[in-house]
């Protein structure tokens, strides 16, 4: 009776998650494989031609295709080392038993609650009207200007607007793993004589190497995949040097309705993100350290 009751929950609870995982997910994903196989319009009355593995070949002579990949690189690297870096120096002061740290916590994670969209057109009035405005009152217009109609500034204003949203939710995960470490370890080393330094360098930061796993799976992964930001904040403007990935892949399929080309561009970007993340969480998982 008890595993009868146990498989009656499991069923309840997992079946429908994996309905919608089916409906949602895995089908639309096989069908955009067997459509990148063809060359179609994605009008359904237009017929599909089969051209086998011809849009797999043809998309690594697409000369924007190949910049969206580099920009998109270079986006990712740079949102990975900054948010990591900035959400778990967040984490080291909110936890350092200064007064106010809840309300610290709240206003740091803030951001994240704001949708992508909606973000970007709020940093865009920043970086049109405010940059400029304070360049003017102070004379530094080499640094507040609009980054975003510079084809060399605006992926920076990417970056950092998708910094300040991400780093109060990485703070988050990092907070979490430093109240896992154990507080005797930090006292004995504290008796030893170890410095703030040597304490961080040689406990803390080894023994949050979990929370370093999921923080860097999860930038890596939102990280090549954003769009909303990408789009409300540059259009991947100016003359396309904000177009990352997803917006390449939008602008093929729905842009140019060139369907089979744009879902052969999805299967690989979906590789390439995979391919990176699996190789990030296998390699940073080797290296946690048992409490």
């Amino acid at each position: 009776m008890p595993n009868r009751n146990k498989l009656k929950w499991f069923v309840l609870f997992t079946v429908p998650l994996i309905f919608i995982f089916t409906i949602v997910v895995l089908i639309p994903f096989l069908v955009g494989i067997y459509y990148s196989f063809f060359e179609w319009d994605g009008i359904g009355a237009n017929p599909k031609v089969f051209v086998g593995l011809d849009n797999f070949v043809e998309l690594w002579g697409d000369n924007q295709f190949l910049r969206s990949m580099w920009l998109t690189t270079l986006f990712t690297i740079l949102s990975v080392i900054t948010i990591n870096v900035i959400g778990l120096a967040f984490a080291l002061l909110v936890t350092s038993r200064i007064q106010s740290a809840n309300a610290a916590r709240t206003l740091l994670f803030m951001p994240y609650l704001i949708g992508g969209l909606i973000l970007g057109y709020i940093w865009q009035f920043v970086f049109v009207d405010v940059f400029s405005f304070l360049g003017e009152v102070t004379g530094l217009d080499e640094v507040f200007f609009n980054w975003l109609v510079d084809p060399q500034f605006a992926l920076y204003g990417l970056v950092f607007v998708f910094t300040w949203q991400m780093a109060g939710y990485i703070m988050i995960i990092y907070i979490a793993g430093i109240q896992a470490i154990p507080n005797d370890v930090v006292e004995a080393a504290k008796i030893d004589g170890a410095s703030t330094w040597q304490r961080f360098t040689r406990i803390t930061f080894p023994l949050l190497m979990p929370a370093l796993t999921i923080s860097l799976f999860l930038t890596l992964s939102s990280a090549f995949k954003i769009y909303d930001v990408n789009l409300s904040l540059t259009g991947g403007g100016p003359a396309n040097a904000t177009e990352l990935f997803a917006m390449n892949i939008y602008q093929e399929i729905f842009g140019s309705s060139n369907y089979g080309f744009g879902q052969a561009k999805a299967i690989v970007f979906f590789l390439i993100v995979a391919a990176i993340t699996l190789t990030q969480v296998y390699m940073t998982k080797k290296r946690e350290v048992e409490m």
